[in-house]
């Protein structure tokens, strides 16, 4: 079975040298991981958005235990636009995490490494097992960065939300990011879901920051 874009996002956001996430802010890790889970609901036919709500188009569950969890609150809550579902599915990050972090454990792609110091545990890391399917998560965002042609819907979502949650300025150069603006804009643009909920997760992005800022001075 694919990768579901939550355990494509915990790929991107895991360290090639050392099996540690990134140091991106902890808001961005759930605000992406959320987009992810509402991304793959879209593409599974439960959901549709746009820019205005987020409604529900099929309650049945998928049997899957990334998705199934938000599938049950959008059903049995009020009709709501994306920003809302995108925060309220956020507050469940840590236990999206932690089940795609397992999946990839479980299918072989990650390993589970304890570190202790004086048998103490201290961290825990999940380096790759050969880096194969992170390798090819990586290629499908640089051909859609870097080429004209039309993008699968998949890798439509994935560039959106990479890019919505910094996840893009992790692993690409300012030159190269500047290079790509533009494709990047015309790319976001080319799916309604996509936008409505990448355009949530900025909007929150935003908020936050200004808030943090306005705290520290």
């Amino acid at each position: 079975m694919p990768l579901r874009f939550a355990e494509e996002i915990i790929l991107l956001l895991l360290n090639d040298d050392d099996g540690r996430f990134a140091r991106v802010p902890s808001w961005s890790m759930d605000y992406a991981l959320a987009g992810a889970v509402l991304m793959d609901l879209a593409l599974e036919n439960r959901i549709d958005t746009d820019l205005e709500r987020l409604v529900l188009v099929d309650s049945s569950p998928l049997g899957d235990s990334l998705l199934d969890p938000t599938l049950a609150d959008i059903a049995a809550g009020e009709e709501r636009n994306a920003r809302y579902w995108v925060e309220h599915t956020a507050n469940r990050a840590a236990e999206i995490r932690e089940e795609a972090l397992n999946r990839l454990v479980e299918g072989g792609i990650l390993e589970r490494k304890d570190d202790r110091f004086l048998w103490v545990f201290q961290s825990r890391r999940y380096p790759t097992v050969d880096g194969k399917e992170e390798r090819e998560v990586r290629l499908r965002l640089m051909g859609v960065l870097f080429s004209d042609e039309i993008p699968d819907p998949r890798d439509i979502v994935l560039l959106s939300l990479t890019d919505a949650c910094g996840i893009l300025r992790s692993m690409l150069s300012r030159r190269e990011l500047n290079s790509a603006a533009e494709r990047i804009e015309q790319v976001r643009k080319l799916d309604l879901v996509g936008q409505a909920t990448t355009q949530a997760i900025m909007d929150i992005e935003q908020f936050v920051a200004t808030s943090v800022q306005r705290h520290i001075y």
